[in-house]
């Protein structure tokens, strides 16, 4: 049920304790404080995510692929949910463009800036002897990445060449969600060869940890459901309904730094910079394709700086990985500043 004041919110009911003095997990949101409960369970389940997604790299997924096929459903997945429970409303596509904007922009500048930083983004090891050692691992690994890089700029630059007349349509919706798919079967067919080139095959116990992580991503839509919720309805000004679309992409980045700080730890440089940016492949085409199917979208004015942004810190990571094999401290740096001047315009500027 809408709001009357706001046709783009949602009102959630008033609970009721039930006679047998039971509370259910929404109402227990409702009693505990809607955004503070609803956040700390959006959190755990992407933690629990992560956790079962490392465990599968050893059951038949590895590397950049584990990175770019895999992980963005995980970490990405919140985006999806959220372009859905925003599908209730066809007046909220702009909202769901500026999500998945914010969360490309700050997968590509700040976490990446912020691994390079403290130097967690060496697809090809510095060290001479791991080099040797790893040779053909690292190049097949750095290959991978560009490949990652090349969707991104089609991605990308199909939305922008898209939009260019101020709408997207159930056919542009349809081309978006096409492309998506497609590169979703390369990869599939990569990991079928992988696994049978190294006579591979999945280890059974990876539908324990699929039926874990479906799990998971209910938790996940429960929480961002009653998260919009919330935010639909409050009144503070920092978190009116009218920046739903900057806060939401902002929260839904966690799951992506959790997965850089994971694997930064880990020593797997390599994964650091795939899941970033394969997550951004989820949200750009995917979630603004399935929104484009079943409501118009209007282009927000945010939309040519939010491209821009994403293509050039692309470019920019393709040369240095092609070049170096790795993202420099000062780059990093710089990554962080343009993703401040980006935030400062579109957020905290208005």
């Amino acid at each position: 049920m809408r709001c009357s004041d706001n046709p783009h919110a949602f009102t959630t009911p008033s609970p009721k304790l039930p006679a047998g003095g039971t509370i259910k997990l929404d109402t227990l949101i409702v009693y505990a404080g809607q955004p503070l409960v609803a956040l700390a369970i959006f959190i755990l389940a992407n933690a629990a995510m992560i956790w079962r997604l490392h465990a599968m790299e050893t059951k038949g997924f590895e590397g950049t692929v584990l990175g770019t096929l895999i992980m963005p459903y995980c970490s990405g997945f919140a985006n999806l949910v959220f372009a859905y429970v925003m599908s209730k409303s066809a007046d909220n596509g702009a909202l769901v463009i500026e999500n998945c904007l914010v969360n490309n922009a700050t997968n590509l500048t700040f976490i990446i800036g912020m691994a390079a930083v403290f130097g967690a983004t060496a697809v090809i090891p510095k060290n001479k002897a791991l080099q040797r050692k790893h040779a053909e691992f690292a190049r097949i690994n750095k290959l991978n990445l560009l490949f990652t890089l090349i969707a991104l700029f089609l991605f990308t630059g199909t939305l922008w060449a898209l939009s260019k007349d101020g709408e997207l349509n159930l056919y542009d919706g349809l081309i978006l969600i096409g492309l998506f798919v497609f590169w979703q079967i390369l990869h599939v067919f990569e990991v079928l060869k992988d696994n049978i080139r190294n006579n591979k095959s999945f280890h059974w116990s990876i539908v324990i940890d699929l039926l874990l992580i479906a799990a998971c991503a209910y938790c996940i839509y429960f929480s961002v459901d009653h998260l919009v919720n919330w935010i639909s309805n409050t009144q503070d000004p920092l978190f009116s309904f009218a920046k739903i679309g900057w806060v939401s992409g902002l929260l839904m980045v966690v799951p992506n730094a959790f997965l850089a700080l994971y694997y930064a730890y880990k020593g797997r440089q390599d994964i650091v910079l795939t899941s970033q940016i394969g997550d951004g492949h989820i949200c750009i085409p995917m979630c603004i394709g399935l929104f484009a199917v079943s409501n118009p979208i209007h282009i927000p004015a945010s939309f040519q700086n939010g491209a821009y942004i994403i293509l050039g810190a692309g470019l920019t990571l393709f040369l240095l990985v092609a070049a170096l094999g790795r993202i420099p401290r000062a780059v990093g740096v710089v990554l962080i500043a343009a993703y401040g001047v980006f935030l400062y315009n579109g957020l905290l500027s208005n």
